[in-house]
């Protein structure tokens, strides 16, 4: 059998004014939760150049790619064990450069949330972990 190996993925945790940028992701894993827009890492790329890419491909917007912020991994697995989604993931920090949010790609809504809304909104678990550290205090969550 083919040796697998997890997945890299990118994100970018953008902030304008006292709003975050989310996207509602369309497809599973957690099709429907609000989350930090992002995607696949491709070959050759750099973690910045992936979350700049990423970014305007998820919502219309041009950030500028700082440095890593949050990790986390998702391994999912199925009813006998077998793992379903493997990713290792870094946000890094970005830039607000232009553009308003328009979901394309794989989001089902892209938006600015206030800091204060993300206790109304599905949002995603390890999203709100990430927020809840980088940024203490600012939000509390009703869930």
């Amino acid at each position: 059998m083919a040796e697998r190996s997890p997945r890299v993925g990118v994100g970018a945790i953008v902030v304008r004014d006292d709003a975050i940028l989310l996207v509602q992701r369309d497809r599973p894993p957690y099709a429907g939760e609000w989350a930090i827009p992002g995607g696949g890492v491709q070959w050759g790329e750099t973690l910045a150049v992936a979350a700049e890419r990423e970014i305007l491909e998820e919502t219309g917007v041009v950030i500028r790619a700082g440095e890593v912020l949050y990790t986390f991994e998702l391994l999912e697995r199925d009813a006998q064990g077998e793992p379903l989604y493997h990713y290792v993931v870094l946000d890094v920090a970005g830039e607000y450069l232009g553009g308003e949010p328009d979901a394309g790609d794989d989001a089902r809504a892209a938006g600015w949330v206030p800091f204060e809304a993300l206790g109304t909104l599905p949002v995603n678990a390890t999203t709100l972990h990430c927020l809840q550290a980088l940024f203490p205090g600012r939000f509390r969550p009703e869930r």
